[in-house]
């Protein structure tokens, strides 16, 4: 493929991306003006039930939505993955811009903020996804610089035990603040039962964000680079030895 045409495929999904993190920012926007008009802080404030219900199913329609979209863009299995991984990351940092655009939130980098709630509630300071979007995006760009060499270009077991690995990490530490505290009043087996989702809200509306586990998040980033450079220096060489 010639870079003439990566270049669109890469344009269009960052459009795609930024629409879909203006289309997120609306739903938050209007949410706020619901339940937080005096401006977003924590503890959070009850949602009704059916709201609740309709913002899980959105957040799982919006990752299949960015889903779909790099795998209709990537020419083969990894590099469908690579253009998910791009698409989110897009879209996870403009979701931010536009919040800052419009409701001038939120005030800094080290704000805290509702990132997740599949399969609990994921927490942190809005910096933490960021650089994660960054690394995404990083990962994306020699995925597809590779595959325009070679579209058999693959992650092979030992990158994806240090990527499935550093997330894994990255998700601990995402959680660590929210679980640490409804461990005082669940067991752990509780906290992700859907059926104590009542009991676990009355809880989490009494929930403030005490630290965040910057050891447990650096731990899975440094990882998740092993990962990427493995890919890097393995499809590297394989690229060299190619055009020898």
């Amino acid at each position: 493929m010639k870079t003439t045409e990566i270049r669109k495929i890469f344009l269009w999904l960052t459009l795609f991306s930024i629409a879909m993190a203006f289309l997120e920012t609306s739903v938050v926007v209007y949410l706020r003006k619901l339940y937080y008009p005096e401006g977003f802080n924590f503890p959070m404030k009850m949602m009704d039930k059916d709201i609740a219900i309709v913002e899980l199913f959105r957040e799982l329609a919006t990752l299949v939505m960015l889903l779909g979209a790099g795998f209709i863009a990537g020419r083969s299995k990894t590099e469908k993955f690579g253009l998910f991984l791009y698409s989110f990351a897009i879209w996870d940092i403009f979701y931010y811009v536009f919040l800052k655009i419009t409701l001038n939130w939120p005030e800094s980098l080290f704000t805290w903020d509702v990132l997740f709630l599949i399969p609990t509630t994921w927490v942190g300071p809005v910096i933490a996804p960021v650089i994660v979007s960054l690394f995404m995006i990083v990962f994306a760009f020699l995925i597809s610089k590779f595959t325009n060499c070679d579209t058999s270009v693959n992650i092979n077991k030992y990158e994806w035990l240090l990527l499935v690995s550093g997330s894994i990490i990255l998700i601990i530490g995402f959680v660590y603040d929210y679980v640490k505290f409804m461990l005082q009043f669940f067991s752990l087996g509780e906290i992700f039962s859907p059926s104590n989702t009542t009991r676990l809200m009355e809880k989490a509306l009494t929930y403030v964000p005490v630290s965040f586990p910057w050891l447990i998040f650096t731990f899975g980033i440094v990882i998740i680079i092993g990962g990427i450079a493995l890919f890097y220096r393995r499809n590297k060489h394989n690229l060299n030895r190619t055009l020898l």
